[in-house]
């Protein structure tokens, strides 16, 4: 898959290692602890994350919007502070072996904000999904990575039209997945034998690699891709055959939940990154 002209890409080749929340089914998700295993043990190219806003307008890592999946805590996230949010054990659900235990329990595991995860991995390419349709929230989110320096370190977007709408308006320079049904038109187009609409405010098509029994990527959808000088990432792969199959069609880049298992099989290759 050629690679598009934005700076994001700059030094980049398929196909990418992307940890999804920092490898979810390795350490809890969407934390230091989880993102600090993908970087330096399983040389993870690329973070894939989310963020919230708090009811201070701060920015927090977190997929859900309520915290009861993952921490010890209850209700919104948006109805509790930064200080509040990161009182919290955010290793406190977390279980390798069904709930017999939880490794990461009363560890000190907390939910970083988008500002800490910046800096602690200061060299490190992101995809952040801002989740809430929030008025304002693009503008916080693009203060933050301005004032970080990491606007061409991050592919940002939201599944939400109206909120990837209103950060390609906010931050016309960076590089942009496809909202949702920007995406889903996109691909039918391909499907059905047709052009796809012409968007460039988005870059990225990040989409599952099935939908229910359909394979969604093939030999039509990548060949298409690569003319628009779009690039595509498919999530959430745990399965070495299925990434060793997108390996050898030359997908951009696989999201999982599984670091390990996709560095094993990125490493399989005559000449691995």
């Amino acid at each position: 898959m050629p690679l598009p002209q934005h700076p994001y890409f700059r030094g980049l080749s398929p196909t990418l290692h992307i940890s999804h929340r920092g490898g979810s089914l390795l350490a809890p998700e969407n934390t230091l602890a989880a993102f600090r295993m993908a970087v330096e043990r399983y040389h993870t190219q690329v973070l894939e994350t989310d963020v919230h806003l708090t009811r201070d307008g701060e920015l927090v890592v977190a997929h859900d919007a309520t915290l009861e999946h993952c921490t010890d805590g209850v209700g919104a996230v948006a109805d509790h502070t930064l200080a509040e949010l990161q009182r919290l054990d955010a290793g406190h659900s977390f279980t390798r072996d069904g709930g017999r235990t939880f490794p990461f329990r009363g560890q000190g595991v907390r939910m970083p904000s988008l500002r800490e995860l910046l800096r602690a991995f200061p060299g490190m390419r992101f995809n952040i999904e801002v989740k809430p349709d929030v008025p304002g929230i693009e503008d916080a989110f693009f203060q933050v990575l301005r004032e970080e320096g990491a606007l061409e370190r991050a592919c940002v977007g939201s599944e939400l039209d109206a909120v990837g709408e209103r950060l390609a308006r906010a931050m016309p320079d960076a590089c942009h997945f496809y909202p949702r049904d920007a995406l889903t038109s996109f691909v039918l187009a391909v499907r059905g034998g047709e052009q796809p609409p012409e968007d460039p405010r988005y870059t990225v098509l990040d989409m599952p690699l099935y939908f229910g029994e359909v394979r969604l990527v093939d030999e039509a959808l990548l060949r298409t891709a690569a003319a628009l000088g779009r690039w595509i990432n498919v999530w959430t792969v745990d399965e070495p055959e299925e990434m060793r199959r997108l390996v050898a069609e030359g997908i951009g880049g696989i999201m999982t939940d599984r670091p390990d298992l996709l560095r094993r099989v990125l490493d399989e290759r005559p000449n691995p990154l």
